[in-house]
């Protein structure tokens, strides 16, 4: 299967280059799977689309201020994008220049050092800090790191997390969930649709470049992940009754199936914690998943890669050029698709 089968030309001016206020007045789209209808409707209106009984499952991750600067002793100037901690003080890091940032160098942030240990094939550094403790560097000099596509500067960085963000730990937002407002879950709840959560805290997985030729020679760097116990039991029983399982966003799709285990009483999900890998495209045999909300994502991503896994690529990009016509927004403070 080929990358390019999954590029599309978007027009410039439809990326979206800030949120809308207030959150639910974005547009949604809704694509019927098995009809192939689409309707044009707004986030707002998003509960005549989910039924009484529907499990909403949310990512609760917060996103962290992971891009730095710091200084080299030669008096440049480096640039870090923090990961993941991967080990006491130890994180994964991306560095700008790269060149600049060899195994050995040392970087001074004011409060803190960092030291490169490793350069890994895949570009990454592994960097250990002095003190251990990051949160105060982070606190005082971190900046929220939006997509390269956003070349507005974001004035309020609050805006880049969901209403419900609660474990630190993401460099990219779950921007499917970007959309709920407080009031919105709270009608929604009223109205039958139980809600759960998981957390996976997105980073280099989520938004890396497809750079091969062939979808299969792609692989997803393991992002961290955790699936409460209660979590678990919500959505078998779900299952088990016969309700929908309702996911936002492809990072919480991709703890779900890969909790994925089968059982003489057909797939269930096992709690736990950890990190996944989990590449889905086409072909993919779905376990868990009965509906999806997500955005609209850029051409040749693994995130599109995963929704026509889920609806079908022909089916997909038909309601893509759609949405296109009828000029929504898109990517990350873009508008929202929701496929049942």
């Amino acid at each position: 299967m080929l990358v390019s089968q999954f590029d599309y030309h978007l027009p410039t001016e439809l990326i979206a280059q800030e949120p809308v206020e207030p959150r639910h007045a974005s547009r949604l789209l809704v694509l019927e799977r098995v009809s192939g209808r689409i309707v044009d409707t707004r986030f707002s209106q998003i509960g005549e689309w989910l039924r009484n009984g529907d499990l909403l499952v949310l990512n609760d991750t917060k996103v962290i201020p992971a891009r730095v600067y710091g200084r080299l002793k030669t008096g440049g100037r480096l640039e870090f994008l923090l990961l993941g901690e991967i080990g006491p003080g130890v994180w994964e890091v991306l560095t700008r220049p790269a060149r600049k940032a060899r195994p050995g160098t040392v970087v001074d942030f004011g409060t803190h050092q960092a030291e490169v240990l490793e350069r890994r094939s895949d570009g990454m550094r592994l960097v250990r800090f002095e003190p251990c403790d990051v949160r105060e560097l982070l606190s005082q000099q971190g900046q929220v790191a939006l997509p390269p596509y956003i070349k507005k500067r974001c004035t309020n960085p609050e805006r880049y997390q969901t209403v419900y963000a609660a474990k630190e730990g993401a460099v990219a937002a779950p921007t499917a969930g970007l959309h709920f407002t407080t009031d919105l879950l709270e009608e929604l709840s009223q109205h039958g649709v139980e809600i759960a959560w998981i957390t996976l805290h997105a980073a280099l997985g989520t938004f890396r470049p497809v750079t091969v030729e062939r979808v299969e020679e792609h692989t997803m760097h393991p992002e961290r992940f955790e699936l409460s116990p209660e979590t678990a039991t919500k959505v078998n029983r779900a299952r088990d009754e016969g309700r929908r399982v309702v996911c936002c966003g492809t990072t919480t799709v991709r703890v779900l199936e890969s909790q994925a285990e089968k059982t003489p009483q057909g797939w269930r999900v096992q709690p736990g914690q950890g990190r996944t890998n989990l590449f889905i495209y086409p072909g993919y045999e779905w376990k868990i998943t009965g509906a999806l909300l997500t955005n609209f994502h850029l051409p040749r991503s693994t995130l599109l890669m995963l929704v026509c896994a889920f609806a079908g690529t022909d089916q997909v990009f038909a309601t893509y050029h759609h949405a296109i016509e009828q000029r929504y927004r898109f990517y990350s403070f873009g508008d929202a698709m929701l496929i049942v």
